[in-house]
């Protein structure tokens, strides 16, 4: 089974800030093991994350660069970019624009639906741009 169209279609369904959408692909039992402050690392987690994500960046965009199937996990190279327009984990809107990469690794089940989620995102990156971390020295 093909997974990385359901990959690319969950981006799509972010992107015009469908949550619910979003939210069909993944499994009722769906783990989150990348750890999100004071959210449960399940679907409901994700699904709220994701709610409070959009407002407060409601041009997100996440852009799938690069999309591997290995098996029932599917890996995606993506580019996440967006305007801080609403409160944002505790921070005040900044009305700065960030670009940062991450990584996301989703385990499939024979249902086509997600079950685990693995991911690496540059957060630092994002914070910096929107100006509540500091920039270190040009490398």
């Amino acid at each position: 089974m093909d997974h990385t169209l359901a990959m690319r279609r969950a981006y799509e369904s972010i992107n015009k800030g469908d949550i619910d959408g979003f939210g069909r692909i993944l499994a009722g039992d769906f783990v989150e093991h990348e750890e999100i402050p004071g959210l449960a690392p399940t679907r409901d987690g994700v699904i709220t994350f994701f709610r409070m994500y959009v407002a407060a960046f409601p041009d997100l965009r996440m852009t799938p660069e690069d999309v591997f199937q290995g098996g029932d996990k599917v890996v995606a190279r993506v580019r996440a970019s967006g305007t801080h327009k609403g409160e944002f984990m505790g921070m005040p809107p900044t009305g700065k624009r960030f670009e940062t990469q991450l990584i996301d690794i989703i385990r499939f089940g024979d249902d086509g639906l997600a079950h685990e989620h693995w991911g690496v995102f540059d957060q630092l990156t994002m914070l910096q741009q929107l100006g509540a971390v500091p920039a270190g020295p040009p490398a």
